[in-house]
């Protein structure tokens, strides 16, 4: 066991330090028992660099499939490519409107005390036209996951990086053939710009992409891939909204809507979010309340930690890698 881990082991005794840690081991038995973990995340994990721990993770196997927000799928990239560009402001709580608009004026868009500089996203949205043009050209409709795979697949891209390439969690997904699934791509930098192009007449349609609803037939497929190999799969989400809500429902979906009745539950739950349980909200919602709606069963590891993903992810991470 490594030192993170035994500091874990010696500190982590009550309240959510005490949830991090259970939830952090039953992660590792799942894993022993032969199961698989699927991830989500919201927020904006891949702007905080998660991927430094993230990537190494799911190199290691210890991620079998990721759900994320589009702004996670193309935040990573731009983290990838221009990081060096980005700027941090410590004291971001005490900006006034003046100096956001100074920092709007700069050509930077901030995420808590990280700016991302715009000159990425024009940069990604170029090499990505091209990528469009041709498949219009050829009528070529692809997720908008694969499209960033083929971004990464030119040879030319590696003289752009501006970390090291292990610190990307898509560059690793796309490594190790770790599926991703990435829904609402409108909301999203680089949809907007695509939407753009498609009224201004640079791309022909909106089908160049995807849609959601095929997007869950191809993991509700993967899920039942799971299933048949008698393989459980856990579920640890990151924040809320559409990355974990959407997944999540590919259970429910398949029982009650496609009438698998031997559908197995998901065999884990974990939820990082600072949300408070609220009237309606399903971020800050129980993970019991998931019992009503087939998602999870009694019997299942159920664990809610409330605090910052930041902090908490990587721990837990740590712990699964005996760090």
């Amino acid at each position: 066991m490594g030192a993170v881990s035994q500091f874990m082991e010696t500190n982590y005794k009550h309240f959510n330090a005490r949830e991090t840690l259970a939830a952090a081991k039953a992660w590792k038995a799942l894993l022993d028992k032969g199961g698989k973990m699927f991830i989500t995340l919201a927020g904006a994990m891949s702007s905080a660099e998660l991927g430094i721990s993230l990537g190494q993770m799911i190199r290691a196997g210890k991620v079998h499939a990721i759900s994320c927000t589009a702004a996670n799928l193309e935040e990573d990239l731009f983290n990838l490519f221009d990081n060096h560009s980005y700027e941090v402001v410590p004291n971001w709580r005490e900006l006034t409107a003046e100096m956001e608009r100074d920092l709007r004026d700069r050509g930077f868009n901030r995420v808590t005390d990280t700016c991302i500089p715009e000159t990425v996203m024009l940069k990604a949205e170029a090499t990505l036209l091209d990528i469009w043009k041709q498949a219009d050209k050829n009528g070529t409709r692809k997720f908008m996951c694969e499209y960033f795979f083929d971004m990464l697949d030119r040879p030319e891209i590696k003289q752009h990086f501006a970390i090291p390439a292990e610190h990307s969690w898509v560059l690793a997904a796309k490594e190790m053939q770790v599926p991703i699934f990435s829904p609402g791509f409108e909301d999203s930098t680089l949809a907007n710009k695509f939407t753009a192009m498609v009224m201004d007449g640079r791309l022909s349609s909106h089908s160049l992409i995807k849609s959601g609803t095929e997007i869950m037939h191809v993991l509700a497929e993967w899920y039942m891939a799971q299933a048949d190999a008698g393989t459980p799969v856990g579920f640890f989400q990151i924040g809320g909204g559409i990355a974990g809500d959407f997944p999540i429902c590919t259970v429910p979906m398949l029982i009650q809507d496609l009438h698998k009745d031997d559908t197995p539950f998901w065999a884990y739950f974990c939820q990082i979010s600072d949300a408070v349980t609220s009237y309606g909200g399903y971020s800050g919602a129980n993970p019991s309340e998931k019992i009503t709606w087939y998602k999870l069963d009694v019997d299942t590891p159920r664990f809610m930690i409330n605090s910052d993903a930041t902090i908490v992810a990587p721990l837990i991470f740590a712990y699964v890698m005996d760090w």
